[in-house]
């Protein structure tokens, strides 16, 4: 074999990471281009087209005309092209290569969904449009109220929160509402270490106090804390499930029994429910209000600021209880119920609302063609095919990275990892900077909380057996590197446009203005 081994790194390459390339006169590597800033290819006195001289007319910005130059660089119409297509090249995307962030599901979004999302009458409509004039549109969102009611065994659902921190917000103020029905006005919510982070802050925002519960030694609720913690004062539990650490939790019913019990509610967090659709109806459990992050399940990568949908189911405990607007079908009529109503027909203990409108019609319509693409055999398979992937990463991985969950049995949708067995003074930072080296998106790192280093692993369904070997032999390659002590490996990223930064440093202070160098006097 060559002296450069399959994950291209070379024994003579420094600890200061550099290779014995030559250097270009450009920076640029081939096709991987250095690209400036736009004030340092174009210059503030100059512009890129010709303007004719303004005519001389009467002010009518009421001395709010500018009285300083605009600051911006002159460039021609090439080089503002090209100064922004050489960005897009920098972008990693699903498009490219496998994105293996854990507790994500960033997996591939197929094209059909996104032409059935921009079709005349779903894209350009507008939300004040009359009902009469948006029954499409009010059918794609009733198909797929539908649709999670019957995968999740659920009657009842709110369509309107845009995500999935909102979708719990929706879900907490449901059981407070329920609550204070009763005259109960409990203050307290349980929150297990292996939920999702977001759990304990909605709680909070929503006005409870937050108690943690522990976790056993295999990743999963510990079931006797939580019975101790319960009390009068308990108004529900927040749950993962499969949990952070890609994790089925096995007493799900045990938990919902002993909750119900001294009269909380079970609200579980449906973020990866890809891992069980079609498989587990949450229903079944004991949850009785959960949310579904459709821009996960249910195509359209997740990430990148959204947009997002997240729909929340209701057992028929806190059905009444759903937040509006709704939509109901009447005999082949669709309507939008907007107001509380009589008594008699059920809406008038809703909570209120949740946005101005009806949610996040591109995402109704992405998942109305995933999930009638799919069947409901497909979308089974989904869950399975995305269970096999990480199982496969996970035994691949075996003697070469700490899995501190695998003795446990089998993960779910995602595979977790620890720094264990690495070299004195190699992190899971390392590792992750190694892969971009490799052409990959790192993983989820540092998180879950509750496992040292972790390096978190969702492949998703949607990536061939090709593409995971792939993926695990640059993996493998770069953690050997770590086990070893290997110090080039702590430059990394090396073939990148940038090399390793500060993180926390460009996190906490950026520098989001731009200033014109200071050009230093020559000396006499």
């Amino acid at each position: 074999m060559s002296a450069i081994n399959q994950s291209g790194w070379r024994p003579e390459m420094s600890a200061g990471g550099e290779s014995d390339a030559p250097a270009t006169y450009t920076g640029n590597r081939a096709l991987m281009l250095e690209e400036p800033l736009l004030f340092e290819i174009g210059d503030l006195d100059r512009t890129g087209v010709d303007l004719p001289e303004r005519p001389k007319v009467a002010s009518r910005l009421a001395g709010l005309e500018r009285n300083r130059p605009i600051g911006l660089p002159g460039l021609s119409e090439p080089e503002a092209v090209r100064h922004y297509t050489r960005l897009s090249r920098q972008n990693y995307a699903i498009d490219l290569g496998l994105f293996p962030l854990g507790s994500c599901t960033m997996k591939h979004n197929p094209r059909l969904n996104e032409k059935m999302a921009r079709l005349p009458g779903f894209a350009d409509l507008h939300p004040l449009t009359p009902v009469d004039g948006t029954q499409g549109a009010l059918a794609v969102i009733h198909l797929v109220a539908e649709w999670l009611k019957a995968l999740t065994n659920m009657p009842g659902i709110a369509m309107s929160p845009k995500a999935g921190a909102h979708g719990e917000l929706c879900g907490l103020l449901a059981i407070r509402a329920a609550h204070e029905a009763k005259g109960d006005a409990r203050k307290i919510i349980l929150v297990p270490e292996s939920a999702h982070g977001t759990n304990p802050a909605t709680a909070a925002f929503a006005g409870y106090q937050v108690k943690g519960i522990p976790a056993t030694v295999d990743g999963r609720v510990d079931l006797d804390a939580l019975k101790a913690a319960l009390s009068p004062e308990v108004a529900g539990v927040m749950i993962t499930n499969p949990n952070t650490c890609g994790l089925f939790e096995r007493d799900m019913i045990a938990i919902g029994e002993a909750v119900h019990a001294i009269g909380g509610y079970v609200y579980c967090d449906g973020a990866n429910f890809n891992a069980i659709v079609g498989r587990v109806r949450p229903g079944d459990l004991g949850v009785d209000a959960m949310h579904i992050n459709l821009h996960k399940t249910f195509s359209t990568p997740h990430g990148g600021g959204g947009p997002g949908s997240g729909p929340v189911v209701f057992s028929e405990a806190l059905a009444p209880f759903a937040p509006l607007p709704f939509v109901e079908k009447h005999d082949d009529r669709y309507v939008l119920v907007e107001e509380e109503t009589v008594a008699e027909e059920g809406h008038s203990k809703a909570f209120g609302r949740m946005v101005a409108f009806h949610g996040q019609m591109g995402m109704f319509t992405r998942a109305a063609a995933y999930m009638l693409s799919h069947g409901a055999d497909g979308l089974k398979q989904v869950s399975e095919d995305a269970v096999l992937s990480a199982n496969y990463i996970l035994r691949s991985l075996e003697g070469v990275m700490d899995a501190p969950f695998a003795p446990s049995g089998p993960c779910m949708h995602e595979a977790i990892f620890s720094d264990k067995n690495f070299a004195e003074g190699f992190s899971t930072l390392d590792v992750a900077k190694g892969l971009i080296d490799e052409g990959f998106h790192p993983m989820t790192v540092y998180f879950p909380l509750v496992v040292h280093g972790a390096m978190l692993v969702e492949p998703t369904e949607t990536e061939s057996k090709a593409a995971l070997d792939q993926f695990i032999g640059a993996l493998r390659s770069v953690a050997e590197r770590a086990k070893a002590g290997d110090t080039a490996l702590k430059a990394a990223p090396i073939y990148a446009p940038r090399r390793r930064l500060d993180e926390t440093a460009a996190a906490r202070k950026p520098v989001l203005v731009w200033k014109e160098p200071v050009q230093a006097e020559a000396a006499e």
